[in-house]
């Protein structure tokens, strides 16, 4: 397949790729962006805090944006992903699962973070409905509902206090042991937060909203909503692959 020639190649097409060809289409730079249209937010209904479009569902968000992005001729969207990326500044080739061939004078990538899984049984069936990763996002759709917090050690002693800024009815299951300090597990006690460190057998729901969180011990945990705390990865190792210097966070 003959080989394309672009300014700039934009590995990633969420929000922060889609502006970024937004600004280099006005620029009138030739530019590539690469996504295979799996958002990690897909399996959300709704997007919020994101001014002007509260609430929208990621599709309809993106629909809208390589709307906008279209009037620019320079910029090409091409769904497919990036497997291999080799060169250096000026130079680089980008070759796609597809079989494609691009040539770029820069790269830039917007991969973000993608979610490991915890391997819950019954987590995937409310995740995006009922069950959340960041109160900011899903908050306040559950505010001063009966929630269940999973995670556990320091994580914990920071996500506790954040979520009582939406509900004061929440249980903390950590599936499995703790990994708290006596200080950290009194300071949870003092504030009246139930702790259990028994593994999760199941999240039972309906509809795909939680009814209950049923421990290995026989424990059961009402309840209407979830956030837990998954591992978090960088979204593509492309960037290790040409030299990236990668920080702790990714």
């Amino acid at each position: 397949m003959e080989k394309q020639f672009f300014d700039v190649a934009i590995i990633g097409g969420g929000p922060a790729g889609l502006n970024a060809a937004l600004v280099l289409g006005r620029a009138r730079k030739k530019v590539a962006l690469i996504d295979a249209g799996r958002p990690r937010n897909a399996v959300t209904r709704e997007v919020h805090g994101f001014l002007t479009r509260d609430g929208i569902s990621p599709s309809e968000f993106r629909r809208i944006a390589m709307e906008e992005i279209s009037a620019y001729p320079s910029v090409s969207f091409v769904a497919d992903t990036a497997v291999s990326i080799v060169g250096t500044d000026g130079q680089f080739q980008i070759e796609t699962g597809q079989g494609q061939t691009f040539a770029s004078k820069k790269v830039l990538f917007a991969v973000g973070m993608k979610d490991q899984p915890l391997g819950i049984p019954g987590l995937a069936e409310v995740y995006g409905k009922s069950a959340f990763v960041c109160p900011y996002c899903d908050g306040w759709e559950l505010r001063d509902q009966p929630l269940v917090i999973i995670t556990k050690g320091a994580e914990l002693m920071h996500f506790a206090p954040l979520i009582s800024g939406w509900t004061n009815r929440f249980t903390v299951c950590t599936n499995g042991p703790d990994e708290l300090t006596d200080d950290e597990r009194e300071e949870l006690q003092r504030n009246h937060v139930p702790l259990f460190d028994s593994p999760i057998r199941h999240i039972d729901s309906s509809d795909r909203i939680v009814r209950q969180v049923i421990l290995e011990d026989g424990t059961t945990v009402p309840c209407t909503g979830i956030f837990f705390k998954p591992d978090l990865v960088t979204g593509s190792d492309l960037p290790q692959t040409i030299g990236c210097e990668i920080t702790e966070w990714g």
